[in-house]
């Protein structure tokens, strides 16, 4: 069986990882855009170019004889490399175009919720003009968050007295999102700023069934204590079992219960059986769940945190996907897992880039850390950093406070000009969690 992986991150590395350990000893071919090392290393071949490259990508997988393929990242889905891969013969982990429109466009996201009676909808407003979406806010009762419509990284979210100080900010960055067609679509979404935690859930979905995975909570401030600029995410956690210490099972069971309801909408909105991985990201808050958005695809870093600890063979279930026959089997180890990412210094503003870095993965492994590389390159036998995040740094323990530990023993042996967040899966962070959502509960 030949396999081809579509992206090459560390949500991709940890994918490839899960790959080759399959039993079914698939042949793993990559196109990525640049020469990561961790996916090379365990790649039958690979190559490397643009992968938005719809036709370029299809033609390798045609003359790989690929029997599916799998993508990692948002922008491909968007570009409809799936659509054009199923179109040649060659199954697709991954949701169409007009399905993956749950991320590539909030406003499709948000306009489908309402339509179909979607619980956990906030108050929200749909804007193509700077001057509607101007008088919006001037009339908005309470803060509210300003989302580009399109793709931005995770970096495009900005809240009013967070991000934006004042209704001058907020319009200044209405204006900015038009003039400059920031995410690529002229529309911008906002909506009122939900108070609680987040949460995300991913799952396998195969049409119809939509099967969870562990939760995990993501951190997207660069600095500790939740402060700086948003990023692609500094680093996540989940704990041992479904559920995160600060929430309950039914916050978990609400979640794959909207989820289910997104699947069912895109189908009858769009006539196309949404197929993939679905990624909720959610707020609990005093009033139940609430959907802050859908991705489709994998977290990144958060497929780190649950696909480290599947048991479930991964081939296996890419094949029920595609099959339409995913079965409510799938385990993962009783195991708390936190992620971290070492990412290039001035990240996410003004990050230091093509700066070499050093990484003893057998030390690490000896200490039960396992790394996966993310937007580095490899050139002449170095390791070298780009713009964005570099090293993804997993561990694995009983407890979240365990494996936090593992993860922080682990940055010992990787040297360069990087940092990271040391507070996330602290006992600090965990706890000023649980505080949080009892006060905002009542209990």
């Amino acid at each position: 069986m030949r396999i081809l992986l579509i992206g090459n991150g560390a949500r991709e590395h940890v994918i490839a990882k899960s790959i080759i350990e399959s039993t079914k000893n698939p042949e793993l071919y990559s196109f990525i855009s640049a020469k990561n090392p961790g996916i090379v290393r365990i790649s039958r071949e690979f190559s490397i170019g643009d992968i938005c490259n719809v036709s370029k990508v299809v033609s390798y997988a045609i003359d790989r004889r690929i029997d599916f393929a799998v993508v990692g990242p948002e922008a491909p889905l968007k570009a409809g490399i799936s659509d054009e891969l199923e179109a040649n013969g060659i199954s697709c982990i991954g949701p169409g175009g007009m399905a993956a429109q749950l991320e590539t466009d909030k406003s499709f996201a948000r306009n489908l919720m309402e339509k179909y009676r979607i619980e956990g909808v906030p108050q929200f407003g749909i804007f193509d003009s700077k001057r509607d979406a101007v008088n919006f806010i001037k009339n908005f009762n309470g803060d509210f968050v300003i989302k580009p419509a399109g793709l931005t990284g995770g970096k495009g979210v900005k809240i009013l007295g967070e991000h934006l100080k004042d209704l001058n900010e907020a319009k200044n960055y209405i204006e900015e999102i038009f003039d400059e067609c920031v995410g690529s679509i002229r529309k911008v979404v906002i909506e009122e700023k939900l108070i609680g935690e987040e949460f995300t859930i991913q799952a396998f979905v195969d049409g119809k069934n939509v099967i969870g995975m562990p939760m995990v909570q993501d951190h997207k401030r660069a600095y500790e204590g939740d402060t700086g600029p948003n990023t692609g995410g500094m680093g996540s956690y989940s704990d041992s079992g479904y559920i995160l210490p600060f929430l309950r099972k039914d916050d978990y069971e609400n979640g794959i219960r909207i989820m289910k309801k997104a699947v069912d909408a895109v189908k009858k909105e769009t006539g196309i059986s949404y197929k993939g991985f679905l990624y909720g990201q959610f707020m609990a808050t005093k009033e139940g769940v609430k959907v802050i958005e859908f991705n489709s695809r994998l977290g990144d870093p958060e497929a780190m945190n649950v696909i480290s600890i599947l048991q479930t063979d991964f081939v296996e279930i890419c094949n029920n996907i595609i099959d339409g026959n995913l079965k409510d089997n799938i385990k993962f180890d009783k195991k708390a897992t936190v992620c971290k990412y070492l990412v290039p210094e001035g990240y996410p503003d003004n990050p230091k880039s093509n700066s070499e870095i050093s990484i003893d993965e057998r030390e690490i492994g000896k200490i039960g850390g396992h790394v996966y590389y993310a937007s580095v390159k490899e050139e002449n036998g170095k390791i070298l950093t780009s713009s964005s995040r570099a090293i993804g740094v997993v561990g694995i323990a009983d407890s979240i406070f365990e494996a936090e530990e593992i993860v922080e023993n682990s940055m010992d042996f990787i040297k360069g000009d990087l940092f990271h967040r040391g507070d996330i899966g602290t006992r600090g962070l965990v706890q000023k969690r649980i505080e949080h959502m009892r006060e905002l509960r009542g209990h």
